[in-house]
């Protein structure tokens, strides 16, 4: 198969769909692999990296959108991008579809065979092409809060650790799992006050088996959210419902009740947000202000870290990568559970459930495709 990767052009993206070691991988199994020139530049990779690897280095993205028969990418397909898609091409990225009825339109109307790495499933119902990326905003969403708690940022002025005799920053961190786990780890290991919440009696457990006295756990229902978020001065939005937009837990009313200057950082944004008031931003400008309270929704965080997000990310993206380009698409999702949940459009269709239900298309189930 030819595969192709190009260089990422949403604000301040930096990361790559496929490293020069994945190259050698796909070229190992005998696929013809081309690649966008300076699409490596982000994380260290030149273009004669990817050359001493196998790869072919094109001029353009247009040219490997118009020959290869997958595309390899990081974000979801920018509308210069979703042009360019085309019938019965295999397009594997990261995709977000239900907050983003534009791009899902396109992609509908491309006919392209669109799989997310948000989607694919593991054993447990994890996530393990969104894992590691959920780990890194995770941590980063700490540095990112503790940054905008600084004054000359618009915060407050807050330490999250405090000193002798000062008090540490509150943290509330809304979900347990891997975002909120990072998250919390990062945040109690600055020395900060933590405090996670979730419905899942059996994470709560979990979590505090292992933070033990060092983060405190509590029940996440509205009574026990707004009494978190009115105290805090860090407030990280971890939740997920897998393919879904996500829910708005922090309504604008609430922010009446928090201290000036407070942060929230949503790292779920790239599912349409869990604050009422959030809206995505860039890098370039990674914050607003919404009745005196800082928000930081960076829909591309791990961008910032490129080279350690990238790496992270080839880890659990290339197995998939190489089983669809050695036996092609329609095999490697019938032999693999797991990746078949991973299909959210083909030909036209809609065949995740949660984006069909979200945007009011009609859902085609996977399996019909697959017999």
């Amino acid at each position: 198969m030819r595969v192709g990767t190009v260089r990422e052009i949403k604000n301040h993206e930096y990361r790559v769909g496929l490293t020069p070691e994945s190259v050698r991988e796909l070229a190992a199994h005998g696929h013809e692999v081309w690649v966008e020139t300076g699409a490596g530049l982000g994380i260290g990779a030149a273009d004669r990296d990817y050359e001493a690897a196998g790869a072919v280095i094109k001029p353009d993205a247009a040219t490997i959108f118009a020959a290869c028969e997958m595309v390899v990418k990081v974000k979801e397909p920018q509308a210069v991008e979703r042009a360019m898609l085309r019938e019965g091409q295999i397009l594997f990225t990261y995709l977000h579809l239900a907050p983003d009825p534009e791009q899902t339109a396109d992609l509908v109307k491309s006919g392209v065979t669109a799989i997310a790495y948000e989607t694919v499933t593991g054993p447990g119902n994890q996530l393990p092409l969104l894992k590691p990326m959920s780990q890194v905003a995770g941590r980063m969403s700490i540095q990112a809060g503790a940054t905008a708690l600084e004054k000359a940022h618009g915060g407050r002025g807050v330490l999250l650790g405090g000193v002798p005799g000062v008090l540490p920053a509150k943290v509330a961190v809304i979900g347990g799992g891997v975002v909120g786990f990072n998250a919390a780890q990062m945040a109690a290991g600055l020395g900060a006050d933590v405090t996670i919440l979730d419905r899942d009696p059996e994470v709560l457990e979990r979590l505090g088996t292992h933070f033990e006295s060092r983060a405190k756990t509590r029940f996440s229902n509205r009574a026990n959210l707004a009494d978190c978020v009115a105290e805090a001065d860090l407030v990280i939005g971890a939740v997920l419902i897998p393919g879904a937009a996500a829910p708005k837990l922090v309504t604008r009313e609430m922010l009446a009740t928090m201290k000036p200057g407070a942060v929230l950082v949503d790292v779920a944004i790239d599912q349409g947000g869990c604050f009422e008031t959030s809206r995505a931003t860039t890098h370039a400008e990674p914050t607003f202000v919404v009745d005196g309270i800082v928000h930081y929704c960076v829909a591309n965080m791990p961008g910032g870290v490129a080279r350690t997000s990238t790496y992270a990310l080839n880890n659990v993206t290339l197995p998939h990568a190489l089983r669809i380009a050695d036996l092609g698409w329609k095999r490697a999702l019938a032999d693999n559970p797991h990746l078949a949940a991973g299909l959210n459009v083909h030909a036209g269709e809609v065949t995740y459930e949660a984006v069909a239900r979200e945007l009011g298309y009609a859902w085609r189930p996977v399996g019909e495709l697959l017999v």
